[in-house]
Order: C-alpha cells, then sequence, then structure tokens
C-alpha cells in the first residue's frame, strides 16, 4: 500500500462517491506504474499488461461488452453501456477516447523520482503518463462507475482507449475502418488534451494539418576538391540555399503559386474569440528566448498560430560537419520542410504545389528530387454552429467559475480528422490538466485537483448533453 504521508489528510478531505480519495488514488497509482511505452518494443508486454488493466477496471466499473481489441501493433481496449434511462434508443451516444500508452522517460537522470514509481507531493501525483493520457482515462473510468451505481447514466457511453498514440495511432484508421458499427456515436469526447490554463478553461475547435517533403540536391557524383572544382560547378549548398530562398520571403510570406488557394479564413467571430486569449507576445518572446518575434504581415499572434498555413525547414545537411575545415564541394545537400495547414487545404495538392514549384527554382548544374513523406494529415475545424459548443461552455464556466475561450491547436491531431472521415463525428477536448504538467518530459505530473474536476466535470457533461440531445 502506497504510503502518502502528510498528503493523505489532504486526500481525506476530498470526497468521492463510492470510496475513499486514499483509494482512489492508490488504484491510480497501481496504473501508473505500468511502462506501457509503445515506442519500445521491449516494453511490449507491459502495453499488452495495461491494456488488460484497463479491461478489468473497466469491467468492474459496470461497463459492458469491453473487449481488447487486436492490431498490428497494440490493441485498442472497447467497452460500452447503454443509457440507463427509459428507452436508451431516444439517447445520445458519446465515445470516450483516451490513450494509455505513454512516452519514453529520457533523460532518466532528470527525474526527481523514478518515472514509474509513482510519487506524491504537494497535491500532485509524479509519474509517467499522470497526465497524459492515464489521468484522462482513470477518471473517465471512474466517472461512468458511480453514475452507472445510480443507475442515472443519461447518455450511451462507449469507450476506445488506444495504445499507440505516443506513436502517431498507426492502426487508428483501420481498426474505426473495420468496427464503424462498433464505434459509432454522436459526438467524440477526447479526454487527452488540457486546458488553455489552470484559471481559464478553453474549448480546442480546430487544429492545424500538416504536408511534409524532403528536398535533396545533387551535384557532382562524389564531394570534390574546392580548389580543382571550384568556379568550374554549382555547389549543392548553394543551389539548395537559392531553392529556400525562392519559397517564402522574408517578411514570412509563402512563395509557392496557388499554396493559399484554398486558406479558408478565420471568420470575424473566431477573430473576436481569439482577442480575448490572453496572449502576452513580450513573455511569449522571453520565454523562447528570441530577439523579436517573426510571421506573416497582416495578422495577429493568435491567427498566425492557429489559422494561418506554414512552411518550416526542420533540418538540413550538407558537407564537412566535422571540426576544422575541409575544402571540398559536396556531392548532395538536403532539407525536410513541414507545412502546417489549415482548412481548406489539402496535403496532397501541396505537395504536389511545393514539388513543382521546386523544380521550377532547380538551378544550373545541380538535379534536385523531392521526396513526400507518408502519413501527412488533413486540417481540422469545428464548425462554429456545432450544438456541443454552448453545452460545453456551459460545464467548463460551472467547473471554473469564468467564460472559457475559444482556441485552436497549432499542431496536429490525426486522430481528429479520422473520426471525422470515418465515422462523420467530431472530436471535443474534454481535459482538465494545465499546460505546466511536463507532458513528455521528466517529471510529469497531474494534480489531484485535476483528476477529480475531470471527473466531476464528465459527469455533468454528460447530464447536460442529454437535456440538449432531447430539446432537439
Amino acid at each position: 500500500m502506497y504510503d502518502f504521508g502528510e498528503d493523505r489528510i489532504r486526500l481525506n478531505s476530498l470526497k468521492l462517491q463510492g470510496g475513499s480519495a486514499v483509494g482512489y488514488i492508490e488504484e491510480f497509482i497501481e496504473f501508473l506504474s505500468i511502462p506501457s511505452i509503445s515506442a519500445l518494443p521491449e516494453h511490449k508486454p507491459d502495453v499488452a499488461k495495461a491494456s488488460e488493466w484497463l479491461r478489468d477496471r473497466m469491467v468492474r466499473a459496470g461497463i459492458e461488452d469491453v473487449q481488447i481489441i487486436g492490431t498490428k501493433g497494440h490493441p485498442v481496449v472497447f467497452g460500452r453501456k447503454s443509457a440507463q434511462t427509459q428507452d436508451s434508443s431516444q439517447a445520445p451516444t458519446v465515445l470516450i477516447y483516451g490513450h494509455y500508452d505513454v512516452q519514453p522517460v529520457d533523460p532518466l537522470n532528470e527525474w526527481h523520482s523514478p518515472p514509474f514509481e509513482p510519487q506524491v507531493r504537494d497535491d500532485k501525483i509524479f509519474a509517467r503518463g499522470a497526465s497524459d493520457d492515464k489521468g484522462g482515462i482513470y477518471p473517465a473510468i471512474v466517472a461512468a462507475e458511480e453514475v452507472i451505481r445510480e443507475n442515472s447514466l443519461p447518455v450511451n457511453l462507449k469507450f476506445l482507449f488506444e495504445g499507440e498514440e505516443e506513436i502517431g495511432s498507426p492502426s487508428l484508421k483501420e481498426i474505426l475502418d473495420e468496427h464503424r458499427d462498433l464505434f459509432a456515436c454522436d459526438l467524440v469526447l477526447s479526454v487527452d488534451g488540457g486546458m488553455f490554463s489552470r484559471e481559464i478553461p478553453s474549448i480546442t475547435t480546430g487544429s492545424r494539418g500538416l504536408a511534409a517533403i524532403e528536398i535533396e540536391v545533387t551535384g557532382p557524383d562524389t564531394d570534390v576538391h574546392s580548389g580543382s572544382c571550384g568556379g568550374v560547378i554549382h555547389n549543392p549548398i548553394h543551389a539548395l540555399a537559392e531553392i529556400l530562398t525562392g519559397l517564402k520571403d522574408s517578411e514570412g510570406r509563402i512563395l509557392v503559386k496557388g499554396f493559399y488557394d484554398d486558406v479558408r479564413e478565420a471568420s470575424s467571430a473566431e477573430r473576436k474569440q481569439f482577442e480575448q486569449v490572453p496572449l502576452d507576445e513580450e513573455e511569449i518572446r522571453n520565454r523562447l528566448g528570441v530577439p523579436a518575434l517573426f510571421g506573416e504581415p497582416g495578422y495577429g499572434l493568435a491567427e498566425r498560430m492557429w489559422t494561418r498555413p506554414t512552411f518550416d525547414a526542420n533540418g538540413i545537411w550538407g558537407g564537412f560537419q566535422g571540426e576544422g575545415t575541409k575544402t571540398i564541394i559536396p556531392s548532395r545537400a538536403g532539407c525536410k520542410v513541414t507545412c502546417r495547414l489549415v482548412p481548406d487545404q489539402d496535403p496532397e495538392t501541396i505537395c504536389k504545389l511545393l514539388e513543382d514549384h521546386i523544380k521550377r527554382l532547380v538551378p544550373t548544374g545541380v538535379r534536385v528530387s523531392v521526396r513526400v513523406f507518408p502519413g501527412n494529415s488533413k486540417p481540422y475545424v469545428i464548425p462554429e454552429c456545432h450544438p456541443v459548443l454552448p453545452v460545453m461552455e456551459q460545464v467548463l464556466e460551472e467547473l471554473f467559475g469564468r467564460e472559457p475561450i475559444i482556441v485552436r491547436l497549432g499542431g496536429t491531431l490525426p486522430i481528429a480528422a479520422a473520426f471525422l472521415d470515418i465515422l462523420g463525428t467530431y472530436l471535443f477536448f474534454f481535459a482538465m490538466s494545465g499546460p505546466d504538467t511536463n507532458v513528455h518530459g521528466p517529471n510529469e505530473f497531474i494534480r489531484i485537483d485535476d483528476l477529480d474536476r475531470l471527473r466531476r466535470g464528465l459527469k455533468m457533461f454528460w447530464s447536460r448533453y442529454a437535456d440538449s440531445y432531447a430539446r432537439g
């Protein structure tokens, strides 16, 4: 049994239906102790063990039809429970999404306690996966257990917990496609994610897509002497620099012909909502350690972060990289590029536009090839008129004591587009952890208060959503 020390007094003041807070946290610690690292082959048995732990806990919660669904990689855990109403067929169906796999723990020497030996300190639980995403999954199961025991579940609940999110969810699309009827729902509620801050609740209404390519410039067959060949042949590094300069101007505008043709501008209503987001440009500049912020003219910081497309060189190589000097003209130079995309840009179309534009920029004396990476993702956005948005606003305002702000993700969330494409269902984030919980880094943690707020919030949302659905 875990020794909570002085934290036992604090935990005893936290009232949880159907059991003590101490028992609640002890069970969560048991889940956290399983090193379910999906990226490392040696932890495959641990990922399987975590899926079995989930299955058993869901069965104890009264969830039905619980099963482990095999994939080409790590398994999916599914379960469901019909609404405990007079006619469950008239109730909406909510699919709870989360993931039980976790990130690797390197650098281990920066952890203050072993990552899979959870510690409770200052009302926080420190362990790998505490916030991302076992701290989302576990309260969701407990919330379901409580309403099931009360015989008051107002919605049809389904659960999809995957074991591959931290490696890009390679099996998810295939599983959704193969089991469309099993996962069919009116709404996907993701317990993976978080809030803008601990004090300011947020509703995430979209994420940018991704298109990734690699440019390789080839000159001579091998590296050659710069004394013998300098001034005679084109240097692939210089040629690559010319190409990159022709793709983006000095103010951040992308020069690729047709790149902006399908971009959907943010609405005036969204712009007003973004103005309410407390983004401090000076704080961001200082935190990032840059002399100035930079970006496309004519757009505010929030728009540049969330609703405008980007073009970024992510890595560049060519020639001699060691200490000292080596007087060569390299045979090859290359660059990896990613573009963040916004509605209604299509990744395949963007990659083709990039390739065509690059070919028009090829300097004399070199050859250029463009490789398109697999797995590019579409952008995702929830319609401003979606009927779930007011329900979520109401619940978050009650939980936090203030109105939520509307935000988008600057990054890419392939699963959201997958649910929409395959099930025709929008995904909403409903997770309570703050941005300071060291997700993916050493000393990851979750606050006990946030676990409890998620548990309470889910029950509130199910009730309010069922009422809204019944009203039409």
